[in-house]
């Protein structure tokens, strides 16, 4: 296999644009001499982001790993209760349900979006079903109408990864707003970054809004009552009684969770808002790749375009198709040729039920066939991003065409 320095058209490291504008926010922020944490800055991400997605609130957190992990802990799970979840995802998605003593069920993909099919979900639905989590597939929306008649019908919680669709839409609403729960990564490699790493969660609820800002924070999510009046009461003039907080005015009955610090820097918030004011025109781009490479498929019978569904604009942060069995030529021949004529291919993602860790709790093969069969036998992903250049997705399209030639 090619060594990855030497392809012509890489998979994207970074997914976005970064360039003096960043730069200069950042030097801004610096010559500013304005605090690093907690700031200006994070406030107005997170209140442009509130505007964007449609959310009453948006809290940023460290990454979107450190969103999905406090969005189930927002769940209230119980031993022996169980979540809905799909195999075709980063793994980041379903690890955090490894530690609640929950079962897991994966319910299986449809075969043009890899998004979780609705019409396998009735069936996994039991007594002791609390929460769906699923993942936008490549910034593709699921099938979010008629998930959500599923779930509330069955009283069900919604928590929506949506690491690929940021700038996308179904029906005219933002992936986020959708669910119960919204969550999102600023990782290098999605569609917008906050320098390197971050995330967010988005919601409606003002009492999640309370626990997590006090999680992130390094404040306990707790259950609280007012302290008597002999416990005593800070003295406000003194300054130095500013750092008790409510330690005077509470007593705490029940620990939920000890809270830690996930606070997104300034640094950061200040390059995620450039990065925002960019999204349309680099999500724009990505669908001009994306229409050339399904054009060129198109003249190929061997290749299965998957195509977006009615009412959505899709994202593009992954561009995927499928090499049809029985037409003269195999999925691992397509890959082979592209990676020979330095086109860098990445399958996405290894199916979750089959990781080490899920089989441990007895899942296997033959639980998701089509994600199983997708992914070994027909899968293909291609980079997808806007700072590719004109002449590396020429080069591509051309590879392609040789390819099933």
């Amino acid at each position: 296999m090619t060594r990855r320095h030497e392809y012509v058209v890489p998979a994207g490291r970074i997914g976005s644009i970064l360039d003096d504008a960043e730069l200069s926010a950042l030097r801004a922020l610096v010559d500013s001499k304005e605090v690093l944490s907690q700031g200006n800055r994070r406030a107005e991400f997170e209140s442009r982001l509130r505007e964007h997605i449609g959310t009453r609130h948006a809290l940023t957190v460290t990454s979107g790993t450190v969103a999905l992990d406090l969005a189930v802990h927002l769940l209230g799970l119980q031993p022996g209760d169980e979540v809905i979840t799909t195999p075709q995802s980063f793994k980041a998605m379903a690890d955090p349900l490894l530690g609640y003593g929950v079962k897991v069920r994966f319910c299986d993909v449809r075969e043009d979006t890899l998004n979780i099919d609705p019409a396998g979900l009735q069936a996994l639905i039991g007594e002791r079903t609390r929460a769906l989590v699923l993942v936008h597939f490549g910034g593709h929306p699921a099938d979010m109408d008629e998930i959500m008649r599923i779930a509330r019908r069955h009283g069900l919680l919604v928590v929506e990864d949506c690491a690929h669709a940021l700038g996308a839409r179904y029906h005219g609403r933002r992936p986020g707003s959708l669910g119960d729960i919204g969550c999102f990564s600023f990782h290098s490699s999605k569609n917008i970054t906050s320098l390197g790493e971050g995330g967010l969660l988005t919601f409606d609820r003002d009492d999640w809004a309370d626990r997590l800002d006090r999680l992130r924070s390094n404040a306990t999510d707790g259950i609280y009552r007012a302290a008597p009046e002999r416990f005593g009461q800070p003295d406000t003039a003194r300054p130095w009684m500013m750092w008790v907080d409510d330690s005077y005015d509470r007593v705490c009955l029940d620990v939920r969770r000890p809270g830690g610090n996930a606070t997104m820097s300034e640094a950061g918030a200040a390059v995620g808002l450039v990065q925002l004011g960019r999204l349309p025109e680099m999500v724009a781009r990505r669908a001009w790749i994306a229409g050339r490479i399904t054009a060129t498929l198109r003249e190929f019978p061997q290749a299965r375009v998957a195509e977006t569904a009615d009412g959505v604009e899709h994202a593009h942060h992954l561009y995927t198709f499928f090499v049809r069995p029985g037409h003269g030529i195999g999925r691992d021949e397509v890959i082979a040729a592209l990676d020979k004529a330095g086109v860098e291919v990445q399958l996405r993602y290894f199916p979750l039920h089959l990781r080490p860790e899920w089989r441990g709790r007895g899942h296997g093969m033959g639980e998701c066939p089509v994600a199983e069969r997708l992914w070994f036998h027909e899968q293909v992903n291609l980079p997808c991003h806007p700072s590719l250049t004109d002449e590396q997705v020429e080069h591509m399209l051309r590879a392609l065409k040789s390819a099933f030639s």
